[in-house]
């Protein structure tokens, strides 16, 4: 809601529950997880999270340090923002095929392999138990690996970096 733009978030819900208060995006926090913890751990330079579901979520990490709330699923693609042309939620509603919608992805991924040469792109989300599926449609340099903490990445991001923080 517009009523939020500007708002700082950490110190509203600080003040309210006179507890600290750290507020991430699901991306970020399930990418943390996955740099600190999973597919991404230990790997340099750039580290891209593409979480696909509803839309498509995305973090960036370069070096290991999180540049917080990229929102690449809004990019423009294809004439829209790329969440309507690439997320699963596309697929499913469009009927499209594992192959059909693979291409989609791939064309989306090539696009950001394109922006930040990444040196490794990580899928989250729902979809990522279906890699096999669809793998065989990404054609792009840079490795594409699943999320290895799978759905519980942004939980266990969120409480590590809560950890972090107190």
């Amino acid at each position: 809601h517009t009523d939020w733009i500007g708002t700082d978030a950490n110190m509203l819900l600080s003040g309210i529950s006179k507890l600290p208060v750290w507020v991430i995006n699901d991306a970020d926090a399930a990418s943390y997880a996955e740099i600190s913890y999973g597919a991404g751990k230990n790997i340099p330079g750039v580290v891209l999270l593409i979480t696909i579901g509803t839309g498509l979520g995305s973090a960036l990490f370069i070096d290991g340090k999180l540049v917080p709330n990229t929102e690449l699923g809004h990019l423009l693609f294809e004439g829209d923002i790329a969440e309507k042309y690439a997320a699963d939620s596309v697929r499913r509603y469009n009927s499209l095929d594992w192959d059909t919608w693979g291409n989609r992805l791939n064309a989306y991924l090539q696009h950001l392999e394109k922006l930040f040469y990444p040196n490794l792109i990580i899928l989250g989300g729902g979809v990522s138990k279906k890699m096999s599926k669809f793998t065989h449609c990404l054609t792009i340099k840079t490795p594409v690996v699943p999320a290895q903490l799978r759905n519980n990445a942004g939980i266990i991001g969120a409480a590590a970096m809560a950890a972090k923080n107190i």
